[in-house]
């Protein structure tokens, strides 16, 4: 138990203090430790020895780990020890340590939620969609020149390729997480609810135990605190009505095609690599980057968000503002592993996407093929955790339709839970009854060489998933940007 906030490791001027982080390389943690960087943190931390792509972002901001776990690694001195929700402080042996030594221990959340209490702080949630959309925030207010602190789980390019945008500590914006109702930690003045359905059931009883969860979370707000909700999404529209109905002092904030208000889209479409729409009460058109409705529904998210924040901050929203918005909706230009382009080579387009639910799966590859109508789509996918497959697997099975090929493998484990009772080879066999063309192999660099014998001129080939698959398509880039994209033993 931490005591009062004038007593956590969190408060006051972080310069110069040391943080160890157990479990550095996790998207959410890493994004953490560049945050404390930034804000003059000594961060140092410890993990697997397996490659991601937060070792690259670590290693920028020279943030020192070491890939394995020991009690050794815990600096005495450290003020606080902060960890991974996938690590046990009954069992891993750094947290052991650091207990031992009387350093406070945090787990990711509590310690994003001490943050969160000093600043004006605004948490963005869904079971998909909130690391865009908190990036698109990210964005605009960057365009803005707010006074804010964004945490995004992923690197972002407006963010120069970090997990984090820094421009000040008055106004905070971050991805919560519903995981285990670790979205309770934070202290929020508004939310956003992206989209609420069935996930993480190794946890959630079922759809009405998530329903309560971000219920619970909407209820964390203050008195007249916005809660801005996708009203398209069943699941988010009831949340907010419950929500609403608990707490009819809150200002609801809906936005969607379906919307009531300001952010209402009354008109969109595609040109050639980018979406445009309009909002009922905004003048400025938007110009979108990113493919996918989806996407312009989160892009309207960001917007609904910083219009508010800048209301709050300013008074009034500017034609100027106005402008920022919109420019910084432009320049948006997606994150790491959610629909990034890696690059073209031989003709081929190769994509890498973090969707690891048959909603993001549906919704990415429907976006793709609106913004490459010409190109066959190969999808190469790893499943994410047995509890989550075995629950939606049929749900998995049928979310291929826009690809013209899928390769599947073995189901990736997670620190939570290394076993179950579906494997890899149920899901393929499944969607083999679904889809006309579908592939298995169990690891996912054994198909480099299958896809080398698939891949054509004019393809788009994606991995996507939360699994580790995406050195494929870096591999497989590599190699066709080298020249080597032709098939083994052909002429």
């Amino acid at each position: 138990m931490m005591g009062p906030m004038s007593d956590s490791p969190m408060s006051g001027s972080l310069a110069g203090v040391p943080v160890y982080m157990t479990g550095i390389k996790g998207s959410g943690m890493a994004a953490l430790a560049e945050l404390l960087t930034k804000r003059g943190a000594v961060v140092s931390g410890s993990d697997v020895s397996e490659k991601f792509y937060t070792d690259e972002i670590l290693r920028r901001y020279h943030i020192p780990f070491v890939e394995r776990f020991a009690a050794e690694n815990v600096p005495a001195h450290a003020r606080v020890v902060i960890h991974s929700a996938a690590y046990n402080p009954e069992e891993n042996p750094e947290l052991l340590r650091a207990r031992e030594l009387g350093i406070p221990v945090l787990v990711y959340t509590e310690a994003l939620g001490l943050l969160s209490k000093l600043a004006d702080s605004s948490g963005i949630s869904g079971v998909n969609g909130k690391t865009t959309t908190t990036a698109m925030a990210g964005a605009i207010l960057k365009a803005l020149r707010f006074p804010v602190s964004v945490l995004a789980g992923s690197a972002v390019s407006s963010f120069e390729d970090s997990s984090t945008l820094v421009l000040g500590e008055k106004y905070f914006v971050a991805e919560t997480c519903e995981y285990r109702r670790h979205f309770l930690s934070f202290h929020p003045s508004r939310i956003v609810v992206t989209n609420v359905e069935r996930d993480h059931l190794d946890y959630f009883k079922d759809l009405e135990d998530i329903y309560d969860a971000f219920v619970e979370y909407a209820g964390r707000l203050p008195r007249g605190g916005e809660l801005i909700y996708c009203v398209d999404d069943p699941g988010a529209r009831e949340v907010a009505r419950r929500a609403l109905e608990a707490r009819p002092d809150l200002s609801a904030v809906p936005y969607g095609r379906s919307a009531e208000g300001a952010f209402r889209i009354v008109e969109e479409g595609i040109e050639p690599g980018m979406s445009f729409f309009r909002l009922a009460g905004i003048s400025p058109a938007f110009k979108l980057r990113v493919p996918g409705r989806h996407n312009v529904l989160n892009a309207v998210a960001a917007i609904a968000l910083a219009v508010h924040l800048a209301e709050k901050e300013r008074g009034a929203v500017t034609a100027d503002d106005m402008a920022g918005i919109a420019a910084g909706v432009e320049a948006f230009a997606g994150s790491r592993r959610r629909s990034e382009i890696i690059g073209e080579a031989g003709g081929v387009l190769f994509f890498d996407d973090y969707g690891h639910h048959p909603t993001a799966i549906r919704s990415t590859l429907s976006g793709l093929r609106e913004f490459y109508p010409g190109r066959r789509i190969v999808v190469d996918f790893m499943s994410h955790t047995y509890s989550r497959t075995g629950a939606l697997i049929g749900e998995f099975a049928s979310s291929f339709s826009d690809a013209d090929v899928v390769i599947l493998h073995k189901i990736y484990a997670s620190a939570r839970e290394r076993s179950g009772s579906v494997s890899g080879e149920d899901l393929f066999r499944l969607t083999a009854e679904r889809h006309p063309d579908v592939r298995y192999v169990e690891e996912p660099m054994d198909a480099f060489e299958l896809c080398r014998s698939l891949l054509r001129p004019g393809d788009l080939f994606i991995t996507m998933g939360a699994g580790n698959n995406w050195p494929l398509a870096h591999a497989l880039h590599a190699a066709y940007a080298a020249g080597e994209g032709k098939p083994a033993g052909a002429a």
